[in-house]
């Protein structure tokens, strides 16, 4: 059982290596250390949880409501309900619902590679000092291992007519994996004619 959920006798408290401690022998200023602390940290948890059913309810409602907006053309919207923009009557206020993919490659990124590799190589004369430098930067890993997957897809954004080229796309393309997704909410206020100001929800932003 956890010793959290172990009632305390009255008259102890329970120290930090789960023994529980006579008040007699703690300093009052353990004692109101002790209750300001564990006030306002239900008080934290309180408001977590008040949070979470929030964002449930944002969520839940603003489904809702794409649905039944579908329904009065007679479509059905498939997939999850996200990257949407709502603004009320008036303009004062809109929400924004975002679904962010967690996005990397598998291993047709090195076979794209080695194809970039070789077009590198064989454009050496003459090619446009420019393209190495972004496909350098393209592929270099950071501190944990990871690709920039912006950058590397940003490759493709390149006008480059070459066969090997448009396969090395090709293959980056193939080689794309969602393993992951989050949902974010932002809700906004307009101050003055067309400019919005978020409404934070971030307690260090308050």
């Amino acid at each position: 059982m956890n010793q959290a959920t172990i009632a305390i006798p009255e008259g102890y408290l329970r120290n930090a290596q789960g023994h529980l401690v006579p008040l007699t022998l703690i300093k009052p200023i353990d004692q109101t250390r002790d209750q300001v602390v564990q006030e306002l940290a239900l008080a934290a948890k309180t408001m977590r949880d008040l949070l979470s059913k929030f964002k449930g309810q944002v969520f839940g409602d603003v489904a809702a409501f794409i649905t039944l907006s579908a329904e009065q053309y007679g479509v059905e919207l498939g997939g999850k309900k996200g990257n949407v923009t709502l603004h009320s009557f008036d303009g004062q206020f809109k929400i924004q619902l975002a679904i962010q993919e967690n996005i990397t490659f598998d291993e047709r990124l090195q076979a794209a590679k080695a194809l970039i590799d070789e077009c590198i190589e064989e454009w050496s004369v003459g090619s446009d000092p420019k393209i190495k430098v972004l496909v350098h930067d393209a592929f270099k890993a950071d501190k944990e291992g990871n690709i920039n997957t912006g950058r590397v897809l940003g490759l493709r954004r390149l006008d480059i007519k070459d066969d090997k080229w448009t396969r090395a796309m090709t293959a980056i393309g193939e080689s794309l994996q969602v393993v992951g997704s989050k949902q974010y909410m932002r809700f906004y206020e307009r101050v003055g004619e067309d400019k919005y100001l978020p409404i934070s929800l971030d307690m260090a932003a308050i």
